[in-house]
């Protein structure tokens, strides 16, 4: 078993509970984590056996620009599409990051964290 990690994925998206969120949007940072058997590719040094991670990059963004009310529902999303698109995944993790998130407070960023 190995994994894959895509991280720092930085996206400028709309999400939030607050009308202002869908206007003034604001950054958000993913990060996927994908565990597999990677023996295949290892030995024979072919992207078409590999989790092709510029194909995560390319759903992450996808899933980012469809605005949700909650990062929990983008970071599932995420999930789902991940899952579909590499089946035979042991384990993928997927951490949405919300950056100074309107708070009464003082909060650098907030983290939502799904895996399957």
């Amino acid at each position: 078993m190995a994994k894959i990690l895509v991280e720092g994925i930085k996206l400028y998206a709309y999400h939030g509970c607050m009308k202002e969120e869908a206007i003034i949007g604001g950054n958000y940072i993913v990060d996927v984590c994908i565990e597999a058997d990677m023996s295949k590719p290892s030995k024979s040094d072919n992207l078409n056996d590999a989790i092709d991670y510029v194909i995560v990059y390319e759903i992450v963004k996808k899933e980012m620009a469809v605005r949700s009310k909650l990062i929990e529902h983008v970071a599932k999303r995420i999930l789902g599409k991940l899952k579909k698109c590499f089946p035979k995944t042991n384990t993928i993790e997927v951490r949405v990051t919300k950056h100074n998130p309107p708070i009464d407070g003082d909060v650098e960023k907030v983290c939502a964290v799904v895996s399957e």
